[in-house]
């Protein structure tokens, strides 16, 4: 017999329904609760299971973003055997059928005739340091991503209190300049503490700089205060929504600086993390990103399945006497990965920084091939690379 346990997870519960063979459902389809007790109950029945077959049954479940790591970390416990399924697959083997019913029994049911349809491998866990440089890589992202929103908000109520200041700092959104526009945050406020009272600010605010450079700055900020066009300011809103989202930027300056250094440590303790950085073009966060994305290169034996897992294979259509001629990368993978991978031959290919990866890229376009083609041709190469270098654990050498 080959058993199998098919469970349907969504949020706090799972929808779990067993087969002991092919064709052979076993007992009813019942829910569990993502709690000690329940998932005490779930590893009952999964021992009445493999009584009943006399084989310890596999576990299929389909990968639902954080829903179900409760339960894959019961299963690593108990020292099971799971099979974690692309949400995609999954999706194609409910559509299969003429009937068009969505429940979670059917799910879970059909789950389990997926896993005798298909050859899948048992799920290959992952180390904890990769997953948490995964996290706080993703989490950098996210905040990243606020940090960029918030700009643009901040942008639109300064262009309505105070335009000119954008010109006092070389970096409008250094914490000296947005700390001095917290406090004088309009032309009035300015002129009003005049060149002496900037002065001291500023240099309070940047002790690492000269006095003639604080007060370079405060002149600066007077004459752009006389330049201004509101020379008051009508609505109260603004003046609020402009600190408001001041406090907001330094917030998330810090939770960024702060995420970097964590990065950077736990990074620094992976050997992967110096392989990749010396391929050309490869800096430090965008390394971090690859590894953790790509997680043990042990989980692929082939460099293709690396591609695929980066979603930058291309898509395949033929039908009939018909084969398309232009086909698309499926960007079925990891996003973030294919990101890292596209920014990292982006910047190996400027300034020819990466001589190997910039001569293909030109041998690419002479060929007549379009900007967007050469370039997933040169991120297929570089996946191609990284693969030969996790595998053999060697630096890269551009000697081209």
């Amino acid at each position: 017999m080959n058993p199998v346990v098919g469970l349907d997870v969504s949020k706090g519960e799972s929808q779990v329904q067993a087969f002991l063979d092919r064709g052979k459902p076993y007992g009813k389809s019942f829910t569990v609760s993502h709690t000690t007790e329940e998932l005490t109950n779930l590893l009952r029945f999964l021992e009445e299971v493999e009584k009943e077959s006399k084989v310890e049954p596999t576990i299929i479940l389909e990968s639902t973003g954080h829903y179900h790591i409760p339960v894959i970390q019961f299963l690593d416990e108990q020292n099971y055997v799971y099979i974690l399924v692309n949400p995609l697959l999954s999706y194609n083997a409910k559509k299969s059928s003429l009937r068009k019913v969505k429940t979670d029994e059917i799910d879970a049911f059909r789950l389990c005739e997926l896993f005798y349809k298909e050859d899948f491998e048992p799920y290959k866990k992952r180390g904890i340091q990769l997953l948490n440089l995964r996290n706080l890589t993703r989490q950098h992202e996210t905040i990243t991503g606020l940090y960029v929103q918030a700009k643009l908000q901040f942008h639109a109520i300064l262009d309505q209190v105070f335009p000119e200041y954008k010109g006092v700092f070389g970096d409008t959104y250094s914490k000296v300049s947005l700390n001095l526009l917290l406090e004088f945050s309009t032309s009035e406020s300015v002129l009003q503490a005049g060149e002496t009272r900037l002065t001291e600010k500023i240099s309070s605010l940047c002790l690492s700089r000269s006095e003639r450079w604080a007060r370079d700055r405060a002149k600066k900020l007077l004459e752009a205060a006389k330049r201004n066009p509101f020379k008051s300011t009508l609505y109260q809103s603004h003046l609020i929504s402009l600190e408001m989202y001041i406090q907001m930027l330094l917030q998330y300056q810090e939770h960024l600086a702060k995420l970097d250094d964590q990065i950077d440590a736990l990074a620094g303790e992976i050997e992967e993390y110096k392989i990749i950085q010396s391929i050309p073009g490869i800096g430090e966060k965008i390394a971090a990103t690859i590894i953790s994305e790509i997680g043990e290169i042990e989980r692929f034996n082939h460099p293709k399945k690396l591609a695929a897992f980066s979603g930058i294979d291309p898509s395949v259509h033929s039908s009939g006497k018909f084969t398309a001629t232009i086909n698309r990368i499926t960007k079925r993978g990891s996003s973030r990965l294919r990101h890292a991978l596209y920014m990292a031959v982006l910047c190996g290919i400027r300034g020819s920084r990466n001589k190997k990866l910039k001569a293909f890229y030109d041998k690419k376009r002479e060929e007549g091939k379009p900007f967007k083609v050469a370039m997933i041709a040169c991120t297929n190469k570089l996946v191609h690379w990284i693969f030969a270098l996790l595998k053999s654990k060697e630096t890269f050498l551009d000697l081209a």
